[in-house]
């Protein structure tokens, strides 16, 4: 397998990227279509490992896949194999990858049983799973796990509407609860309810699909359970998180890149946060358009002092997003904390910063102080690992800024969430090869 990226830095981009099909939605729209025999059509799958993943994790359940190509895939459960969820192939599929728990919801209320190993995923710290089965308890479910085996197992004959105060904001556990509920006999509450676009995708592909929800964008969502869903077609928006991934990498390069069908009414905070740190991001309808050839400073506070950014649930800003933020801040003009609220792990790979050269201080797992370099001196290319997706394509673009040669290993991790990500940026001028 090609697990490295060899990196060339100090060259321009200059060029239009189209963002790809956003990952998270992909993940949660795919397991969706196990809520119905009909025939289930979604655009714009992103060809990434972890969608490519599920949707063969799917197949083998029995799901008919038809790969229509440029991101187009049908979908069909009219014959799932249950007795697959019980076998050794299935326990090794899901455990590597942690959006497969989202299957469990379409199982449980489908056909009154789900099993599920302990999922896998990034390792970014703490990742407890207490929100979904919160939430299937509260609608009638039971649930046992085998400390063993390190299998869940669900069961529920009869899930009935509740009210549902959940204890975090979940995206994929709030994902989970909708899904279980829009069958449930009755009302269900979900209140604290995670309302990315994204989940605000799910709920109208399933409304498309005969359910009923009401509250789309916002924390309190109300559904009345309905017997069965139906057949629907889905398009899934643009990555947000590969747009801001853009916006970072043209500054800290100096380049000249646009973006292309951005969906900028579902971008929340992220322009904004970007300004903050001085970048000029200039929208054109639904593009963005980032021309950084010079300096860059990060804007203090009213009273003067020292700016934090961190990551909060929508509309806050995205924890996906903060690797990004802290790397651009690195040729910035100022002083920046990078606060990750959310997770204890995801600001590890700062020591691969800090050897190309980089000035930034890990106050403890949760923060960072990065001291911009302005340009002064530029990154040094060194040999690093990706540890996660988002911390991967950070270090890439370090890279890409950096005067010399770097090794980039574990790319995989990359690729997980950056559909041909090197063929996109050479296109535009980078220097990056598989090894």
């Amino acid at each position: 397998m090609q697990n490295q990226f060899e990196v060339i830095g100090g060259n321009r981009l200059k060029g239009e990227l189209i963002p790809q099909g956003a990952k998270n939605e992909a993940l949660q729209v795919i397991c969706c279509v196990l809520m119905t025999a009909e025939k289930v059509t979604i655009e714009n799958i992103p060809d990434i490992r972890d969608a490519n993943f599920l949707i063969d994790l799917l197949e083998a359940l029995g799901v008919k896949v038809e790969r229509k190509g440029n991101g187009v895939v049908d979908f069909q459960a009219d014959d799932i194999d249950l007795d697959y969820l019980q076998t050794d192939d299935f326990r090794k599929r899901a455990s590597s990858l942690r959006g497969s728990i989202m299957i469990m919801g379409p199982l449980l209320t489908r056909f009154k049983k789900a099993y599920m190993p302990k999922p896998g995923g990034d390792k970014i710290g703490a990742r407890p799973l207490d929100t979904h089965f919160l939430g299937f308890t509260k609608l009638g479910a039971t649930y046992s796990y085998d400390s063993n085996t390190g299998i869940y197992t669900l069961k529920a004959d009869n899930l009935k509407g509740k009210y549902i105060l959940l204890d975090e904001p979940s995206v994929t556990g709030t994902a989970n609860i909708v899904m279980t509920a829009v069958m449930a006999k009755g009302k269900t509450t979900i209140y604290n309810a995670a309302c990315e676009p994204y989940l605000q995708q799910l709920c109208g592909m399933l409304n498309s699909m005969g359910a009923k929800i009401e509250g789309l964008g916002s924390n309190l969502l109300h559904i009345e359970g309905v017997s069965e869903l139906g057949g629907c077609k889905h398009i899934i928006l643009p990555d947000f998180i590969e747009i801001g991934s853009f916006i970072g990498l043209a500054a800290v390069t100096q380049s000249d890149i646009t973006i292309k069908n951005c969906r900028i009414d579902k971008l929340g905070r992220i322009p904004e946060t970007f300004m903050r740190l001085g970048i000029n991001v200039e929208i054109k309808g639904d593009d963005i358009r980032v021309n950084q050839s010079g300096a860059y400073e990060i804007k203090k506070l009213i009273d003067g002092t020292i700016p934090t950014i961190y990551d909060a649930p929508w509309p806050g800003f995205t924890p996906d997003l903060l690797s990004i933020i802290l790397v651009t801040a690195i040729q910035a003009k100022g002083t920046l904390l990078v606060h990750q609220k959310m997770f204890d792990s995801r600001l590890f790979f700062v020591d691969r910063l800090k050897d190309m050269g980089a000035q930034i201080i890990l106050c403890d797992p949760h923060r960072a102080t990065v001291i911009g370099l302005n340009r002064e001196r530029s990154l040094r290319g060194t040999q690093m690992s990706s540890p996660d997706i988002r911390a991967g394509v950070s270090l890439l673009i370090a890279a890409l800024s950096a005067e010399g040669k770097s090794i980039i290993s574990n790319i995989h991790q990359i690729d997980r969430g950056y559909q041909y990500i090197d063929t996109r940026l050479n296109a535009i001028g980078a220097q990056i090869k598989r090894l």
